[in-house]
């Protein structure tokens, strides 16, 4: 939350860089300010960074901002858990397994190798236990709904992407409202997952691929595309986007994006792609 001195300030932080402020605006009053300038966009970067407590600040070209497409990560980004580890759970091998998760999504562990790893050991795990997981502990992220609606409502396209399981991104798709998602295929035999994924692993390789393409076949440059992701496997395709959001973001992740939401929800993106608040689609809408 911002007060009411706080667009002057904004204004005066921005010009202390050299820069030349051409106009000034709240997006959301008190919420979300919106300036536009003339400058060294690092050096603004550099300044707005961290200078309010609990802000996000994101700096990019004004022009072409409402970008066509999304391309989006699921667990931790789109919805608030990592599946894996809630399935680990009703295996009650949660500690086993989050421990490798959070490695792999720091860039610390190969992360085909890690899923394969962490997957053989859910063999044997009711089939019941998926349904169970996303029925009691999948939970959209804030913000999902309307950014994704409201880029869609204004003729954009939304893609999700998810190194997790299909079986959790398809249902998380429909409910937030992506045009499609794409997702690794639990091997399940006789009612029980057999601790396999079936064909290629969808990796960072993959989500970089699937935004490249969705570019070609939607007819856009990639600077129409946003990235966003929270772990290193989303770096690919984060740096291949027209504008990449690291999204509360491990380390690697946030310091390899050129832009970071650290303390807002996913409206955060909404605002910086120029959206004012009154435009947006919500979820009773």
């Amino acid at each position: 939350m911002f007060d009411i001195g706080d667009m002057s300030t904004a204004t005066d932080m921005v010009a202390a860089t050299g820069a030349n402020v051409r106009a000034a605006r709240w997006l959301d009053p008190l919420k979300a300010i919106d300036l536009d300038f003339e400058g060294d966009a690092a050096a603004v970067r550099a300044a707005a960074e961290g200078a309010f407590a609990k802000a996000d600040a994101i700096v990019q070209r004004s022009e072409g901002r409402a970008r066509r497409l999304i391309v989006a990560d699921m667990d931790s980004t789109m919805i608030t858990i990592e599946c894996i580890d809630e399935l680990a759970d009703y295996a009650g091998i949660k500690p086993q397994i989050a421990e490798v998760t959070e490695r792999a999504m720091r860039g610390e562990l190969n992360f085909e190798e890690a899923l394969r790893s962490r997957v053989a050991l859910l063999e044997g795990l009711p089939e019941s236990a998926i349904d169970q997981c996303l029925a009691e502990r999948v939970k959209i992220m804030p913000g999902a709904r309307a950014l994704v609606r409201t880029v869609r409502a204004q003729g954009g396209s939304a893609i999700l992407v998810s190194g997790g399981f299909t079986r959790f991104a398809e249902p998380v798709a429909k409910e937030i409202g992506f045009n499609r998602s794409v997702a690794n295929r639990l091997g399940i035999s006789g009612g029980v997952l057999s601790g396999t994924v079936e064909g290629a692993i969808v990796g960072a390789a993959t989500k970089k691929q699937v935004l490249e393409q969705a570019v070609i076949d939607l007819g856009l440059s990639p600077a129409d595309s946003l990235a966003i992701g929270d772990g290193a496997n989303d770096i690919p395709m984060i740096e291949a986007a027209g504008l990449g959001v690291a999204y509360h973001a491990k380390p690697k992740t946030a310091a390899a994006a050129p832009a970071r939401v650290d303390h807002g929800d996913l409206t955060a993106i909404l605002f910086a792609m120029g959206y004012p608040r009154a435009s947006w689609v919500l979820d009773d809408q």
